[in-house]
């Protein structure tokens, strides 16, 4: 969907909106598609890549902000269904918005260290199964993305070397998607918070986790080769990068071409960072997010040889 597309829906200057959001395409699925046939699908190419058989995992995490394919059973168990595994691997959901898949990435990386892995890490959003053009701010900014990751034992050299996780249940709600079950009636991604307000508070978040983790780690932001925030939108992602004073060149920009994919961003532009960047063993990665709840938090890895 590109957004001259969605300007004529929100009856909207296509040009004043993609100077807005600084997103030009995103693309929705079509109604009925399940999470799970797309899960499948990313976690195929991902085991693929790391040379492994799906009988070789030992777990299965599920990511998603925008609800499975089912309240229960566990969406992560369909997609071990689906694999054919029999019992040879647990399977379950995570869900922390847009931090979840930064949050499935500690516990998969703390599995593998205590003997469980390898793992694999699935991380889908349908936000257009909750967006109608009648609220306009997630209509002309939401997309919908899958991507997934397997751990395993590190090469030499490789690891995380510092988390920092938290979140702020205290502080008014700025993004939400309500249950239908408790509230009888259908729901739809809500922006609560003002532009401003949301900009301040992902900023503060952003900026706050990042010191952590660099100081647990005992590195330096400029020790730090590659650096990938969540991308809400164009506007939020070059404020995060001038907030940082991160170099763009170390950055993996992707909301310009497929929208605010909550958890689903940070696992995309690092599969993009890997196939297409010169990363070489020893970089450090830095994973950086912020999420409705308030949920924030940052993880460093370093590549391994």
């Amino acid at each position: 969907m590109s957004t001259e597309e969605v300007a004529r829906e929100l009856g909207r200057d296509p040009a004043k909106l993609r100077e807005r959001t600084g997103i030009q395409t995103r693309y929705w699925v079509e109604p009925g598609t399940r999470m799970t046939d797309v899960g499948v699908e990313a976690l195929r190419l991902a085991l693929e890549a790391a040379k492994l058989a799906p009988t070789e995992l030992r777990r299965i995490l599920f990511v998603t902000s925008t609800g499975g394919d089912a309240t229960t059973p566990a969406t992560a168990s369909m997609i071990a269904g689906a694999l054919g595994l029999t019992g040879s691997c647990d399977a379950f959901d995570i869900n922390n918005a847009c931090m979840g898949f930064v949050t499935a990435f500690d516990v998969a990386a703390r599995s593998v260290a205590t003997g469980l892995g390898p793992v694999g890490i699935v991380a889908v959003e349908f936000t257009s199964r909750g967006i109608e053009p009648g609220d306009s701010r997630p209509y002309s900014v939401l997309g919908d993305g899958a991507a997934a990751a397997v751990l395993g034992a590190a090469r030499p050299g490789e690891g995380v070397l510092g988390v920092a996780l938290a979140n702020n249940g205290t502080l008014p709600p700025d993004t939400g998607f309500g249950q239908a079950l408790l509230t009888g009636k259908a729901e739809r991604i809500q922006f609560y918070a003002s532009r401003q307000e949301i900009f301040q508070i992902a900023l503060d978040a952003l900026s706050t986790a990042t010191h952590a983790v660099l100081k647990e780690a005992g590195v330096a932001l400029d020790e730090v080769q590659w650096v990938l925030p969540h991308q809400p939108n164009g506007a939020l992602l070059d404020a995060i990068v001038g907030a940082l004073h991160v170099d763009r060149a170390r950055i993996v920009p992707i909301v310009r071409e497929v929208g605010s994919v909550a958890a689903v961003a940070i696992p995309y532009s690092l599969d993009l960072l890997l196939r297409t960047r010169d990363v070489r063993p020893g970089d450090r990665i830095l994973m950086v997010g912020v999420g409705a709840g308030v949920s924030q938090g940052a993880l460093l890895y370093q590549v391994g040889g």
